[in-house]
């Protein structure tokens, strides 16, 4: 018997290929500046400051990183971050699938208002100074708590976790409750069992958002000792920034070579301090995280 070849249309061969190279610049578009702010973090700083450094370390060197954790900032910064983050996410993931189970039954009375005054937050806010009053008469300005308590929950995700539940057969609550369970049970042994994939979509974002945020700790904690890593690596950005004697101080150390750290590569360092631990997150939970999304983008 004689196989019949396929005939492959040229369009699509060329398509094909314009696609491959449109993913591929992509992903250079977003790996080469990684790879060149890993190079300066890794770097001597005097020798960066001469330019010439893409991808790769020319004079490879610890010392950006051993300036970052000299004063112990970083350290105590990145405790109350860790701290933010997984208290953060648990307390939100807790109250939003809650409030989400809640939403989801129809015989809630005033479901419908409820669900358009959350939804009335989305587009209109009080503002930073009314948002300041609020804080400081719930004391949680300057407290630790500053950072948990105003985002537990995320009306978008809220929105998102309500969806999925209602995805969720009836007939599986109605089962329950013909067996004995009530709310609680539900809500534990069924609901959150089988929202692992949007909880783990939530989750993520939800301590992407703790891990990243520099404005609470800048505009609302006085106290240094409360900051998180962003809000420190903030601050040392913007006196790099304001420093007008840095070049003439690079400039003469380059001379006599005796700098090895300079502006510049401390931030890199920092930069990659911060980045590469919340990273680290994402393959425990990117089997479930395409399946969560796809199902909020689907049904929502």
């Amino acid at each position: 018997m004689h196989k019949k070849k396929i005939k492959v249309n040229p369009v699509d061969q060329v398509l094909q290929v314009l696609i491959y190279l449109i993913i591929i610049a992509l992903c250079l578009i977003i790996l080469l500046p990684c790879l060149n702010v890993v190079a300066l973090a890794f770097n001597d700083g005097a020798d960066a400051a001469r330019g010439g450094v893409w991808f790769w370390p020319r004079e490879f060197t610890l010392d950006n990183f051993k300036e970052v954790f000299k004063d112990g900032s970083i350290t105590s910064a990145y405790v109350v971050t860790i701290a933010r983050t997984v208290i953060g996410t648990f307390l939100s993931l807790m109250v939003t699938t809650m409030a989400g189970f809640v939403l989801k039954q129809e015989d809630l009375p005033g479901r419908k208002i409820i669900t358009m005054l959350i939804t009335f937050t989305m587009l209109f806010g009080g503002g930073m100074i009314p948002t300041y009053i609020q804080y400081k008469n719930l004391h949680l300005l300057n407290s630790f708590w500053v950072y948990v308590v105003p985002s537990l929950v995320s009306v978008t995700y809220l929105l998102m976790v309500r969806t999925f539940f209602e995805g969720i057969p009836d007939s599986l609550e109605e089962s329950a409750k013909l067996d004995g369970c009530g709310f609680f049970q539900i809500y534990l042994k069924i609901m959150l069992p089988l929202s692992k994939p949007v909880i783990a979509v939530v989750g993520l974002y939800t301590a992407v958002n703790h891990w990243n945020d520099w404005f609470a700790g800048a505009f609302y904690v006085n106290d240094t000792n409360l900051w998180p890593v962003q809000t420190v690596l903030q601050q040392m950005l913007t006196k790099a920034m304001s420093s007008q004697q840095e070049v003439t101080s690079i400039a003469q150390a380059l001379a006599h070579n005796t700098v090895s750290v300079t502006s510049d590569s401390l931030k890199m360092a920092a930069v990659v301090v911060t980045t590469v631990p919340i990273l680290c997150v994402y393959p425990f939970v990117q089997k479930y995280f395409a399946q969560g999304a796809m199902i909020g983008a689907v049904k929502g």
